[in-house]
C-alpha cells in the first residue's frame, strides 16, 4: 500500500507540477489550525481543484498531526464511507450527485481510506442536505461543520458560492438573501478561512500549462475576481473590498 501511495504522489507531480505545499499554498496550508474551519471553493467536477486539495491534506498531514475533512455528500452517506473505511463497502457504493461526483472525487476518498488505514490521523464527513432535510442547505452544512470544531482542524471542499463570509443582499431585487455556510459560520462566531477557486481557462493546450496561483484578499485582483466571477452570478451589492469576504482565493490559468 506505501509504494502505491508513493507512484500515486508521483504521477500528481508529473501531470500537475505547479501542485506543491511550498510558494502559493503556504497561506491556506498556514490557515488550517485546531479551532477554526479552513473552506476549500470550487466549480465542481475539476480534478485539479481535487489534487489541489489533496495536496493541502498531505501537506499537513505530513507532521503527524489530524485533521477532518469534510465532502459537499449527502449525510445519509456517512454511515457507507464508515463502511469503506472499515473495509466492508467500496467507494461505488458512496452515492454522490451527479452535479459534483466525478472520478478524481472517488479517487481521493479511495486515497484517504488507504491513508487512514495506514495510519494517518484524519476523518472523512459527509456533510450535505438531502431532500427530506426541513433546512437550507447552507444552514445544515454550517450545523455539521460546528459539532466538528475542536482540536482538529477542520478542512472542507465545497462549491465557491458557499464560501462567501459576507454578502450584502439587494433586497430591492430578492425577498430575502440566503447566507452561505461560511457566512453562517462567520456571524455565529466561529473561525472560518475561505479560499474559492477561479478558471480563467479550462483547457489548455496541454494539462501541464494550467497553472494556479495565490491571490491575497487585500489585493485589487481578488477583488475583481470576486466581482465578475461570483457576485455577478448574486442578487447582491458587490463589495468594496475582498477582504471580511474571502481570505484569498486560487485562480487557475494557462501559463
Amino acid at each position: 500500500m506505501i509504494r502505491n501511495d508513493i507512484i500515486s504522489y508521483y504521477i500528481i507531480l508529473l501531470f500537475l507540477p505547479v501542485l506543491s505545499v511550498a510558494g502559493s499554498l503556504t497561506p491556506i496550508l498556514n490557515s488550517i489550525q485546531p479551532q477554526k474551519i479552513t473552506i476549500i471553493g470550487e466549480n465542481h467536477r475539476h480534478s485539479e481543484s481535487v489534487d489541489l486539495f489533496q495536496v493541502l491534506i498531505k501537506g499537513y498531514l505530513k507532521n503527524n498531526k489530524c485533521l477532518t475533512i469534510a465532502l459537499e455528500i449527502n449525510s445519509h452517506q456517512q454511515p457507507i464511507i464508515n463502511q469503506v473505511i472499515q473495509g466492508r463497502a467500496v467507494v461505488s457504493d458512496i452515492e454522490i450527485s451527479s452535479i459534483i461526483d466525478h472520478v478524481a472525487l472517488r479517487n481521493m476518498i479511495d486515497d484517504l481510506v488507504t491513508q487512514k488505514k495506514n495510519g494517518a490521523c484524519l476523518e472523512v464527513l459527509a456533510i450535505d442536505a438531502g431532500d427530506d432535510v426541513n433546512m437550507e442547505r447552507d444552514e445544515w452544512m454550517a450545523a455539521n461543520l460546528a459539532k466538528q470544531i475542536g482540536k482538529t482542524p477542520v478542512l472542507v471542499l465545497l462549491g465557491n458560492l458557499h464560501t462567501l463570509k459576507k454578502v450584502n443582499w439587494d433586497l430591492s431585487m430578492t425577498t430575502h438573501g440566503s447566507p452561505s455556510v461560511a457566512e453562517i459560520l462567520n456571524n455565529q462566531g466561529y473561525r472560518v478561512d475561505s479560499y474559492p477557486q477561479r478558471w480563467l481557462e479550462t483547457k489548455c493546450a496541454s494539462p501541464q500549462q494550467l497553472r494556479y496561483r495565490f491571490i491575497p484578499a487585500d489585493t485589487a485582483e481578488a477583488l475583481t475576481l470576486l466581482n465578475t466571477s461570483m457576485f455577478s452570478l448574486l442578487n447582491a451589492f458587490e463589495p468594496d473590498s475582498a477582504i471580511g469576504v474571502i481570505d484569498g482565493a486560487v485562480l487557475w490559468e494557462c501559463s
